[in-house]
């Protein structure tokens, strides 16, 4: 019988679920994070997790807070269970599993309550995951929208935000009017430079209502940049039923992930900040070339293998991987097109980067699925695969394996697969996209005048030809010959 987790239970689990080791009662809340999700239990909530352990940097507890319909029902579940949650890291040699307990409340998902939550003076550190499509970035000028209908509507009504960038501005203002020193807001999401992001779009919505707080922020708000890492599939019922049958807990939200982790922060911290070097994190003064590392390596392999591998019918990422075909492909295009456009980092080698990331998107326990990874496209093409395009093509290397990642997103977005069967969407662009991946059928360069996605790139005549080469042969020939010839060169 599985027993339900709350804090009353930790005492009945085996001596093999690790438990929090510190006394949470006497945790205080330093760290409002804005986007409690899986990634986040499974990576910051856990570095904390080991840091409280040792017996250090107890008052950097966390409170989440949420602003979307969704975060309401992740706190009811978490209230339950005392904001415990149980973390399977899925390693092929055995699964392990600890209830991470370093997050201690989670306000209710209102603006008015989580502006009070910021403005308190105990919080020091503003974080948030909330995907890469959350900053408000226009992908014609690569700089913030201002035209964004919540843009707008948080811009009339400074006092009403509704948007994460809206509740900071009035918190930091509240806080500055009271005396009190300004939090440090810190993006844990997957976007190059994503302090520098986040920057951006709060001094750009400031500045529409009152361009001298706007100066004000800038002079005197911390938003350091760091990158993060960490394979965490969506939890699903496969997941839950894990945890019960193998672990004995009942968790409505249990995170299951790989065992590697990595995180790579500027030291800008300017209140102060948990000491989670002690803990395996990296401070560096530059963190810019780790995160291209990551999100071209990493992320935009993801991005390479979830095409193909959804139009030639896999489920699961492990899979796709075992087909020689897709691992090929991905272990050329990185080597061909992606590694040669990064910079040098001493001490790190692209090379056993590569292999490592090979190695993990193999881990046929972590259950990662293809469906996750081909999600938010029109999002994610932007951040992972079309910067890499615009260096390579700067640098006048060829692209025609970038075009053919396009491509194979472009075939994917027409919503069926070579076997006929439908692709049920996961964009929430998908009316538009399909549309014009239907329209490039006859006119490849249709789908690259959706300016919203490529910015300018249509006008770029080496990357509009090798697109409509690649998409007329997967038309043509299919996905696997068309790879196949890649492949060979």
């Amino acid at each position: 019988m599985a027993i339900e987790l709350n804090t009353s239970a930790l005492a009945q689990l085996p001596d093999t679920i690790g438990t929090p080791s510190y006394d949470r009662s006497a945790l205080t809340a330093g760290i409002l994070h804005v986007g409690i999700g899986n990634f986040h239990r499974a990576h910051m909530a856990v570095y904390l997790d080991r840091l409280f352990a040792l017996g250090e940097s107890h008052d950097w507890a966390l409170c989440g807070a949420g602003v979307r319909a969704g975060d309401a029902t992740m706190r009811d579940r978490l209230a339950k269970q005392d904001w415990l949650t149980t973390v399977v890291e899925l390693d092929p040699s055995g699964l392990t599993a600890q209830v991470v307990g370093s997050m201690i409340d989670f306000v209710e998902v209102d603006p008015a309550i989580t502006i009070a939550k910021m403005a308190d003076p105990a919080i020091k550190i503003v974080s948030t995951t909330i995907t890469e499509g959350g900053y408000y970035v226009d992908a014609l000028t690569d700089g913030f929208d201002t035209k964004h209908p919540d843009i707008v509507a948080d811009a009339a009504n400074p006092d009403a935000p509704k948007t994460v960038f809206g509740m900071v501005i009035k918190a930091l203002r509240i806080r500055r009017d009271a005396g009190l020193a300004p939090f440090t807001f810190m993006s844990c999401d997957n976007l190059p430079e994503n302090g520098h992001v986040a920057k951006r779009t709060v001094i750009g919505l400031a500045r529409l209502s009152d361009p001298d707080f706007a100066d004000w922020i800038s002079a005197n708000v911390a938003f350091p940049n760091s990158m993060v890492d960490c394979i965490t599939p969506a939890t699903s019922d496969r997941e839950r039923a894990m945890v019960a049958d193998k672990f004995g807990i009942t968790d409505a939200v249990p995170v299951a992930c790989e065992p590697f982790r990595q995180w790579v922060l500027e030291d800008n911290f300017p209140q102060g900040r948990p000491a989670l070097e002690k803990v395996g994190a990296e401070f560096v003064e530059d963190v810019a070339k780790y995160e291209l590392m990551k999100l071209r390596i990493l992320n935009g392999g993801h991005a390479a293998i979830a095409y193909p591998s959804a139009l030639i019918g896999h489920h699961f990422v492990h899979d796709a991987m075992a087909e020689p075909l897709i691992s090929e492909w991905l272990d050329t295009l990185e080597q061909r097109e992606i590694i040669p456009t990064l910079t040098p980092i001493e001490g790190v080698d692209y090379q056993a980067y590569r292999e490592k990331i090979i190695e993990r998107f193999s881990n046929p326990e972590v259950g990662d699925t293809i469906p996750r990874l081909c999600l938010d496209g029109s999002n994610r093409q932007p951040k992972f695969i079309l910067p890499t395009l615009r260096d390579a093509l700067a640098a006048g290397a060829d692209v025609y394996g970038l075009a053919l990642e396009v491509a194979l997103w472009c075939r994917y977005c027409a919503q069926v697969d070579e076997a006929g069967n439908e692709i049920a969407p996961n964009d929430d662009n998908h009316v538009v996209l399909k549309s014009l991946a239907d329209e490039a059928k006859g006119r490849p360069a249709a789908f690259l005048e959706n300016t919203a996605v490529f910015g300018d790139l249509a006008q770029n005549v080496v990357f509009v030809a090798a697109f409509g080469k690649a998409l007329n042969s997967l038309y043509d020939n299919g996905v696997k010959a068309t790879l196949t010839a890649y492949i060979k060169g």
